[in-house]
């Protein structure tokens, strides 16, 4: 009875690092795929707007079938507020400035910058809540910035200026999903990651839609088929499906394992930079990762959860944990 025991909690364990390697590296293909969009001539406005209105009704059904497997409490409409407000940081700001950023640097770049923003979290929490930041946790900023300056290097050296202004804009996203990490951490405990994530959503839809049609009117109906194929792919296997892997790995395996795994996402991104775009990959690339990589695996094994930790707790950390991603 307990080898059995032990044979399922290993298969568990298993299948849990698993899914959140998948998710990792579903989520990082964001990047390629808007890249891809931009050579057909697709603008940021209109890719966040179709990614967002593609991925509602499939938010919209994982509500759906968690309601129907446990009930949940009415929110206020305070609460109804708060969210909207976060969907609009975590969701519809950070995403846009993410996208335009993608114009000018390369999406390993993108992804490694993305990759600090726990440590962003860490600097907001020391300069604005005054809440202290341990001697590892110091090494491990001083690392992870030099890790993306050296990477910042390998692409102003082709792209020049605009290396510059694509590395400020994606920071600010990283900046921006900080916030609503922040943000979201009380929200999160007393309704729910799923919902947290289906109302932040569907703000950030309405949001996109609303500027899209702003842009221009016909945009989201007068694209070429390429365009909303790319954006299907966005909604669907880099934005809900990775989501859903990354909560049931969470379950499975805890939030500062599934961060680990996260290791894969700069990494799948570089690899497929070079082989869908022709991207290069330099030594100096490399190295500027596995600085990155490194500091990230400090700020882990520093916050890592006790054993005792809750059900709750691993919950709480999921928005994290898809930031890692």
């Amino acid at each position: 009875m307990q080898s059995a025991s032990a044979a399922h909690h290993h298969r568990r364990y298993l299948y849990g690092i698993l899914m959140a390697g998948v998710g990792a590296m579903l989520f990082s293909g964001k990047a390629i795929v808007v890249k891809l969009a931009f050579a057909y001539g697709a603008n940021a406005e209109t890719l966040l707007a179709l990614r967002m209105l593609m991925a509602l009704p499939m938010f919209w059904s994982i509500y759906w079938w968690e309601c129907r497997r446990k009930p949940m409490e009415p929110i206020t409409w305070l609460d109804r507020g708060k969210l909207f407000f976060l969907g609009f940081l975590g969701y519809f700001l950070s995403s846009y400035i993410d996208f335009l950023g993608l114009q000018y640097i390369s999406v390993g770049l993108e992804r490694i910058v993305l990759y600090l923003t726990p440590t962003i979290v860490l600097l907001i929490s020391y300069f604005a809540l005054h809440k202290p930041i341990a001697k590892m946790q110091w090494y491990a900023l001083i690392v992870g910035y030099l890790g993306v300056f050296v990477v910042f290097i390998q692409d102003a050296s082709s792209a020049g200026i605009h290396a510059w202004l694509g590395m400020i804009l994606v920071f600010s996203s990283a900046c921006s999903y900080a916030m609503y990490m922040i943000g979201s951490g009380e929200m999160v405990r007393r309704i729910g990651s799923v919902r947290l994530v289906v109302f932040a959503s569907s703000a950030s839809a309405v949001l996109s839609v609303l500027q899209s049609s702003i842009h221009n009117p016909n945009a989201i109906l007068d694209q070429i088929p390429q365009i909303y194929w790319l954006s299907l792919l966005n909604a669907s296997l880099c934005t809900v499906i990775p989501m859903l892997l990354i909560m049931i790995s969470i379950n499975r395996i805890g939030s500062p394992l599934v961060a680990q795994a996260g290791i894969l996402g700069p990494v799948s991104t570089i690899f497929f930079g070079y082989c869908i775009l022709g991207e290069p990959i330099t030594w100096m690339q490399i190295a500027g990762m596995m600085l990155v990589i490194a500091a990230m695996w400090l700020l882990v094994r520093n916050d890592a959860p006790t054993k005792k930790s809750s059900d709750l707790e691993k919950s709480d950390d999921l928005d994290k944990t898809e930031t890692l991603n």
